[in-house]
């Protein structure tokens, strides 16, 4: 017996084709052929942290440390992008592919994960371009152990598409889910670790920020590029079992909104 013929593996073959056609579909409707059409995909995550670097760089956020604010920039805003797009992007996905899902292969998490899986590749590879081009020119150094960025960055990309999930499912079932979670965006964007690191605050407010779970990725990511330059603070466990529950709660959220949401 052929293994192609387990249903099992059937069922795999028939959704990786389904989220591979998605996926095509959702990169040219987003970004088109013209002008530089997919390269957006990695121009606009790369602009919003350039910006935000020269704007921090023009404040003198980067006075009173030993660290580039160019590093802080890239090290804490290309995470933070790349957890709120993708809840952003799900957030209105059920809704703007509601005639997709009249095929029978396609599902609620099929437009989820598409959306997810760009907003990461995106974010991803502005951090790796952008973190090529600072070390090139030498704005911020090498980092001192690249597995703990790597697993600082898959850590972010877990939250972020256990969240993604979670709001995508849940504005699905109620538009006001949606309508709150931007604001919502804004106020987290201040104390997600993007613009400091925990040893800069005060004791007090370090045991509050670091209830929330990126700020854990972030500062693994940042011990993986400074080193002891500046004592980090974060706890692997603790993020994964906030993910871990994160993304429990999603998988049944999107499960409850397959069943509910009126197509």
């Amino acid at each position: 017996m052929r293994i192609k013929e387990f249903p099992f593996v059937r069922g795999l073959i028939v959704q990786s084709r389904v989220l591979h056609a998605l996926l095509m579909r959702e990169l040219i409707t987003r970004f088109g052929r013209d002008n530089l059409g997919v390269l957006w995909l990695i121009g606009e995550p790369m602009l919003f942290t350039l910006g935000v670097a020269t704007l921090w760089s023009a404040a003198g956020l980067h006075r009173g440390s030993g660290i580039p604010i160019v590093a802080i920039a890239v090290t804490g805003y290309s995470s933070v992008l790349m957890w709120r797009n993708a809840t952003n992007q799900c957030g209105a996905g059920i809704e703007q592919n509601k005639s997709l899902l009249f095929h029978r292969s396609v599902l609620v998490i099929d437009v989820f994960l598409t959306r997810i899986a760009l907003e990461i590749i995106g974010a991803t590879s502005s951090f790796i371009v952008l973190s090529f081009v600072f070390i090139y020119v030498g704005w911020m150094r090498a980092p001192t152990n690249l597995l703990l960025v790597i697993s600082g960055w898959f850590m972010l990309a877990w939250f972020g598409a256990s969240l993604a999930m979670l709001v995508g499912a849940a504005s699905a079932m109620s538009p006001l889910v949606h309508r709150l979670w931007h604001p919502v965006a804004y106020l987290l964007f201040p104390l997600s670790g993007a613009a400091f690191m925990v040893e800069w605050l005060p004791k007090d407010l370090q045991s509050v920020v670091l209830l929330l779970p990126m700020v854990h990725g972030v500062e693994i990511i940042r011990n993986g590029f400074f080193g002891t330059i500046v004592p980090t603070h974060y706890s692997a466990s603790y993020m994964a079992e906030c993910c871990l529950v994160l993304s429990l709660c999603g998988l049944f959220v999107v499960r409850e909104a397959s069943r509910r949401v009126e197509f």
